[in-house]
């Protein structure tokens, strides 16, 4: 019980710091992955190489660095980044006030409390964060100009000149493109995500006896809970992308209902799951590296936190 209290205490800094350290090294370390998912996701035919062979995320992502070079893997990084350590910060910080809510009256958070926190917390993230800077990175990613060539100019420059224009020609509304279908994956991911990583953890812990698990642990646990959102929502990502990629105009359920018709009707009911591989590729990888890097800095900020206090209780009980 008193792991419990001292976890809901844990102030919103140390959440802020750790998750937004996690975050930075989960996006310069999977990006090209999403950069390979998305450009599945928007090919409405299927790409092929030379021989006519159907090239897989491995060749497609050859194809790009082929014809856009290597940084082009890295496209739409920038939205990424400016983005993850509020993004983060929102879900690990909410995540532990919805833990807090439903907890009883010992503190105790059962597994479908968990799984309502994760659920809540992965909306909060995508209304406040994620689908602004989702719909950023897919308009990045999905221009396919040569970065090697200097008098290749884009449309969208960089990150936040993506914005401003997109808001100069669409609307600020546009910006939330899709939000609807961002939440719900959002939600399914975070739900599924948080409480396998928790139920995960909390065996692990209890098997080996142990009181904190190694750090290469938290990798593994975290890239397994992370592979559970994609399996089950790819569908939805797809369409999302395909709306936010489009400037189109009309109501969401207009779009949403225009884009799933035209996948059904053009590419089969496989289309929906294009990008499946690359995006558990990307997610879970993602999702261990976050878990592993956030477990390691906020137990760090615990224990530099509590010399400080110790020290601090120290000198004024000297006075």
């Amino acid at each position: 019980m008193s792991k419990n209290n001292q976890q809901q205490k844990t102030p919103l800094l140390t959440h802020l710091v750790a998750g937004g350290a996690a975050g930075f090294m989960e996006a310069c370390t999977c990006h090209p992955l999403d950069t390979i998912k998305v450009r599945m996701q928007l090919a409405k035919n299927i790409q092929r190489n030379a021989a006519g062979k159907r090239l897989g995320f491995f060749g497609v992502g050859v194809k790009i660095v082929k014809n856009e070079s290597f940084w082009a893997l890295y496209k739409g990084l920038g939205a990424v980044v400016s983005g993850i350590v509020p993004k983060m910060a929102i879900r690990f910080s909410s995540f532990e006030l919805y833990k807090e809510w439903l907890a009883d009256a010992n503190g105790k958070v059962s597994t479908t409390g968990v799984f309502f926190a994760g659920l809540a917390a992965g909306t909060t993230e995508a209304v406040m964060v994620v689908s602004p800077m989702d719909l950023i990175k897919i308009r990045l990613q999905a221009q396919r100009h040569s970065m090697a060539d200097p008098m290749d100019v884009p449309k969208y420059r960089n990150a936040p000149h993506a914005a401003y224009t997109i808001v100069k020609e669409e609307g600020f509304r546009a910006l939330y493109k899709g939000v609807t279908l961002t939440a719900l994956r959002q939600a399914t991911n975070q739900a599924a995500n948080f409480t396998a990583y928790q139920e995960f953890k909390s065996y692990a812990k209890k098997f080996q006896n142990l009181e904190e698990l190694p750090s290469y642990q938290h990798l593994i646990l975290g890239g397994v809970s992370g592979a559970m959102g994609p399996l089950s929502n790819a569908p939805i990502d797809t369409i999302k992308t395909r709306i936010q990629k489009s400037s189109a105009k009309g109501s969401g359920w207009e779009r949403f209902r225009i884009v799933t018709t035209e996948i059904y009707a053009k590419e089969g009911i496989r289309a929906f799951y294009k990008g499946l591989t690359p995006r558990v590729l990307r997610v879970a990888p993602g999702q261990a590296v976050t878990f592993m890097v956030y477990e390691k800095v906020k137990a760090w900020l615990d224990i530099f936190t509590g010399k400080v206090n110790a020290e601090v209780t120290q000198i004024a009980a000297q006075k």
